[in-house]
C-alpha cells in the first residue's frame, strides 16, 4: 500500500491510521528512521531502559547472593 502524506512546519508528519494499526504503533509509540540507499525507511521501534551497574552495585548483588546461598551446603 502507498500513500501520500503531508509534512506541517515542524516536520511532523502523521501516519494513516492503516499503518499503524497494522505496524502496532500507538500514541506515545515510536518509530526508527533510517537512512537507506532507497531513501528514508520508517520503522516500528520501542527502547528498554538499561541500568548500568557501578562497581558498588555489582558487590551488593555479590553480597546478597552469597547471603541467599549461605544456608546451603555443597554434598560431597
Amino acid at each position: 500500500m502507498t500513500k501520500v502524506i503531508s509534512i506541517n512546519e515542524r516536520g511532523t508528519l502523521t501516519l494513516p491510521k492503516e499503518f499503524r494499526q497494522r505496524f502496532g504503533i500507538q500514541t506515545g509509540g515510536q518509530v526508527v528512521v533510517e537512512e537507506t540507499a532507497d531513501g528514508i525507511l520508517l520503522r516500528a521501534g520501542v527502547t528498554f531502559p538499561v541500568e548500568m551497574y557501578s562497581p558498588e552495585r555489582l558487590a551488593e548483588f555479590a553480597r546478597n547472593n552469597e547471603a541467599a546461598l549461605a544456608g546451603y551446603a555443597l554434598k560431597k
